[in-house]
């Protein structure tokens, strides 16, 4: 859906962001606020940047815009904005995606890498001084399944073939060197490693629970760098406690930050990360220049870029 502006306009832009903000975006119509000062500042506002990607606190403040059009995140997920009110307004909603693709990708590979070459053994040996000299796993000619068939699950699928594994991408729906979700109970007896990119929907959450995780096979690793809720967290802490699977690499959970008390920080074969899969060096300044480049769009009376279809909660089709 296309929302433009009257050329010449210059709409009010509100800011959500906690300790961290934008550096180069300010003016006279552009209004910066944290999750206590949101609703004030929504009345009058046109455009709304959720910097802070990880607030809930558009939903409870939404009643108050009355003049809003554009909501756009500061990631790639957005299912902290698919609430009702906004779902059925027409307030368009656009997401970063396009930023995180080759750095979750990169992200990805490397734990594979590191999980089959036993690199956390390495270390573990080499802080107590001990020379253990061990086999490990061979990476070329494994079999990755790895479900999400947006950019950035693409972009992982390239870069695990890169490194001789076969990769089975699976999408919504079936295409070009892309299998149907209805197709992966078929696909998980074969997966030795398990990749999840997917976005976190209605029909997403919950997808790998003790069903889908009894069908993988013995030895098999979970890497999660979607949404922590793709995964249902019990089934998975019972299945690396009974041994079933070899290990997983969690980059996102249910609850975040992950609880002190969670068994996954300390079971063995599991990598735990703080949601920083995509984020690399510079990686604010390519969010800044894609919502500046949005913004130019808008003033100009252009369609958007990276519209989410809100019946599906992602961008479909071209990046356009």
């Amino acid at each position: 859906m296309p929302v433009s502006a009257d050329q010449g306009h210059d709409p009010v832009v509100t800011i959500l962001h906690s300790d961290d903000r934008p550096k180069h975006l300010d003016g006279p119509n552009v209004r910066f606020v944290t999750d206590e000062t949101l609703e004030a500042a929504l009345p009058g506002t046109e455009v709304l940047l959720v910097w802070d990607f990880t607030s809930t606190a558009v939903r409870e403040a939404f009643p108050a815009a009355d003049a809003l059009r554009w909501v756009h995140t500061a990631s790639a997920g957005v299912d902290r904005l698919t609430f009702p009110a906004l779902l059925d307004s027409e307030v368009v909603l656009t997401n970063s995606r396009g930023v995180f693709d080759t750095p979750i990708a990169e992200y990805v590979t490397g734990l594979v890498i590191a999980m089959a070459k036993d690199l956390a053994g390495t270390l573990h040996a080499q802080s107590q001084r001990q020379w253990r000299h061990r086999e490990t796993e061979r990476v070329g000619g494994r079999t990755a399944v790895v479900v999400g068939s947006g950019p950035i699950g693409r972009a992982t699928a390239a870069m695990l073939a890169a490194v001789g594994m076969r990769v089975e991408l699976v999408g919504r729906r079936a295409g070009e060197g892309v299998h149907a979700i209805d197709d992966l109970p078929a696909l998980l007896p074969r997966a030795e490693w398990l990749v999840l990119a997917a976005p976190l929907t209605d029909s997403t959450r919950g997808m790998l629970d003790a069903t889908a995780l009894g069908l993988l096979p013995a030895g098999a690793r979970v890497v999660n760098v979607g949404r922590g809720a793709l995964v249902v967290q019990d089934d998975l802490i019972a299945a690396l406690r009974a041994g079933t699977l070899a290990g997983a690499a969690l980059d996102v959970f249910e609850a975040e930050p992950l609880p002190a008390d969670s068994p996954l920080w300390e079971l063995p074969g599991v990598v735990v990360s703080p949601h920083m899969s995509g984020d690399i060096l510079g990686w604010r300044d390519e969010l800044e220049a894609l919502f500046v480049a949005n913004l130019a769009r808008f003033r100009a009376g252009e369609p958007l870029a990276n519209v989410v279809d809100k019946t599906l909660g992602f961008v479909t089709g071209s990046a356009r």
